[in-house]
């Protein structure tokens, strides 16, 4: 049974921007879904880069976005707003949301609602939304990434890198990835990476260079690696800047671009006007859904921690040393 009786809702907000002790758990009106829109009692929700950023104060939510972080949840439909016919109250669905994901219940737009693979548990399935939609916009939409290309990501195993090795693997693509650990490398291979790369120990621009280039990069670093990017990449490469998180300023030689033809571009994802989102959503549900259901993707878990214990999740987070994605239970 769906619980749809309680009166009120758990959510986390960030009392000033700092570090994960400015987290605290505040309690709302359980949201009332408008048109349009699903009210969800949520099992599980994703702890993501960009809730770290927002905690941090350098990432405000967009106007009208639900109160709270969390951007990805997974549960159960608790509600439908009017006109929605496409679910029904019961339903165990995923969705993106523009805020408030970490809570007992989040409202979502109906066409960023996804069903839950039957081979995915729900609470798992919180690890689906965001990096899903952020792989397939970026490196299939955006890069083009086709068969028999070769493509390059950083943080292989981060939520969106781990994403993204098994999604171009199962596109037919050769995949070669980045990590800082011994173990982070010898995951990213069991993922599906053709080629991983330990950072610490090896140049990746000389590693790739030697392996042919790269078609696709997708780059959640920044800082001096968009120069060896654009260095190691192939002629007519793509380069797809997703986060910096060793600084979006940076100096590079365009004429390497030039001569190579690159396009060199980023996005965003969490703004996007609703009607956009509907559209890649059933594009993710067309070609990746049948990836998950074929056993080529998974979302890979690193942690789990309760919606009380958010602030460990947060440090987590913080440390860098986890390897798929950190889900909180609500």
């Amino acid at each position: 049974m769906i619980e749809i009786a309680k009166t009120e809702n758990r959510i986390v907000i960030a009392r000033e921007p700092g570090g994960p002790d400015v987290l605290e758990i505040v309690t709302r009106p359980v949201p009332v879904p408008g048109p349009g829109e699903l009210l969800i009692r949520n099992v599980a929700c994703g702890v993501n880069r960009p809730d770290q950023i927002e905690r941090l104060g350098f990432y405000p939510a967009p106007p009208g976005a639900p109160e709270g972080l969390g951007l990805e949840v997974a549960g159960h439909v608790a509600e439908l707003g009017e006109g929605v016919s496409a679910f029904a109250v019961g339903d165990p669905v995923c969705a993106l949301v523009a805020g408030g994901g970490y809570a007992d219940f989040s409202v979502a737009p109906a066409g960023s609602v996804l069903p839950v693979p039957d081979t995915v548990a729900v609470a798992d399935a919180a690890g689906l939304p965001e990096t899903v939609f952020t792989v397939w916009t970026n490196v299939f939409e955006i890069g083009a990434l086709s068969r028999d290309e070769t493509f390059l990501v950083h943080g292989g195993t981060s939520g969106i890198g781990s994403t993204a090795i098994q999604m171009a693997k199962a596109a037919g693509a050769r995949v070669i990835a980045t990590a800082g650990t011994p173990d982070k490398v010898a995951q990213c291979k069991t993922l599906g990476a053709d080629i991983a790369i330990n950072y610490r120990d090896e140049d990746f621009q000389a590693v790739v260079t030697e392996a042919g280039g790269a078609d696709v990069i997708l780059d959640m670093v920044g800082g001096a690696y968009v120069q060896k990017n654009i260095n190691c990449a192939r002629m007519g490469a793509r380069i797809v800047s997703i986060a910096f998180l060793t600084g979006s300023r940076v100096e590079v030689d365009l004429m390497r671009v030039m001569l190579k033809r690159i396009t060199l571009t980023g996005s965003t994802l969490r703004a996007r006007p609703l009607a956009e989102k509907a559209r890649l959503a059933a594009a993710v549900r067309d070609t990746v859904w049948p990836w998950i259901a074929a056993g080529k993707l998974a979302p890979l878990i690193d942690s789990r921690f309760a919606l009380d214990d958010v602030r460990s999740a947060h440090e987590r987070l913080d440390s860098g040393a986890h390897a798929g994605k950190i889900l909180l239970d609500c």
